[in-house]
């Protein structure tokens, strides 16, 4: 990768842990405390965007209000982190008990050159058919990852189509107000993941 390109992705997750540190600062949203992550202590607002579903209808702002979501960023062809948190975060929602209608997964792709609405779909089936997917054109991803707080960049390979993406690996947790309210940092264990998110969802007005 280039030296410009991991400036810029240095810059950006220095920002996101300069975020977290200034919500550690400030009162947690109802007294609530977990230990797979940090929550802000103000949420922070999301700006309006469009993106495309896994069922290829739009994604908007609009899809996130009225629950909690919990996000990744990732792509299809990813050899390793990628399977795996989804495989952790499928563990989460078996063990959410009565919150796991109040919480969906977004997994968000990056590489919208291969990443089709229907092969992401395709994808998280593999994991669970209840994860939910999307993703946009380039403008849209770097618009919405400099306000959620997540970076990727592309890495050439040997051939044009044999690339790879180096992306974020916290996952961020919005509220039911569509805000970025915190983000869960790895290493993930489904078991303390699962907890928090029930202690989150019964601390919620």
């Amino acid at each position: 990768m280039s030296n410009g390109v991991w400036k810029w992705a240095l810059a950006g997750g220095l920002a996101v842990l300069l975020g977290i540190a200034a919500g550690t600062l400030s009162l947690r949203p109802h007294g609530v405390s977990i230990t797979s992550g940090t929550l802000l202590g103000t949420p922070r607002p999301i700006d309006e965007f469009t993106l495309q579903s896994a069922a290829g209808t739009p994604f908007t702002r609009a899809d996130l209000g009225g629950h909690w979501t919990v996000v990744f960023a990732g792509f299809t062809f990813c050899p390793d982190v990628c399977p795996t948190t989804l495989t952790e975060l499928k563990a989460v929602k078996a063990q959410l008990g009565d919150s796991a209608d109040a919480i969906r997964f977004l997994f968000l792709s990056v590489d919208p050159e291969r990443d089709t609405p229907e092969k992401i779909g395709q994808y998280l089936r593999f994991f669970d058919p209840g994860f939910i997917g999307a993703t946009g054109d380039a403008a849209s991803l770097e618009k919405l990852g400099a306000n959620l707080g997540f970076v990727y960049a592309k890495v050439p390979g040997a051939t044009p189509e044999s690339y790879t993406i180096d992306h974020s690996t916290a996952l961020i947790l919005i509220d039911p107000q569509a805000r970025v309210a915190g983000y869960l940092t790895p290493p993930f264990k489904p078991d303390t993941m699962a907890t928090d998110l029930k202690a989150i969802v019964a601390a919620a007005p």
